[in-house]
């Protein structure tokens, strides 16, 4: 049957002890040493990425407040130049509005002045036409 030889049980434990501590040393401590050091740089990686997206946060929160600050500034400025374009149509209005006024009076008095000066023709036409008339009547 069996035989258990002692030298060769104590020969194998011996190797097999050996073999555990030559994979320890060589293979299994940088493997584990690799291990810690790659979840080590994911963590910061991730940690990295997360004070990324604090910063990006801040520059779109920052970009949004510029925008609705030039937003502002746009409609304060057209309400400006709007009002400035109201208050020039009204001042040239205005302006028209008195030059037609004082053409319209010089107008008056011309026509009055015509009206007086026809008037004055007309009357001083007056003892010709009695006269005319006169003689057209002791005519008929």
């Amino acid at each position: 049957m069996l035989d258990i030889n002692p030298i060769l049980l104590l020969a194998t434990f011996v190797v097999f002890l050996s073999l555990i501590a030559v994979l320890n040393s060589w293979l299994y401590n940088p493997l584990f040493s690799f291990m810690n050091k790659r979840d080590d740089d994911i963590k910061k990686d991730l940690q990295k990425v997360g004070n990324n997206d604090d910063e990006i946060n801040a520059l779109d929160s920052e970009a949004k407040s510029i925008i609705n600050n030039a937003k502002l500034e746009a409609s304060v400025l057209r309400e400006k130049v709007i009002e400035d374009a109201k208050e020039l149509a009204e001042s040239k209005l205005e302006a028209k509005r008195a030059e037609l006024a004082t053409e319209y009076l010089e107008f008056e008095k011309s026509f009055r002045e015509s009206k007086e000066q026809l008037i004055s023709d007309l009357m001083s036409q007056v003892p010709l036409f009695k006269d005319a008339v006169k003689a057209k009547y002791s005519q008929i």
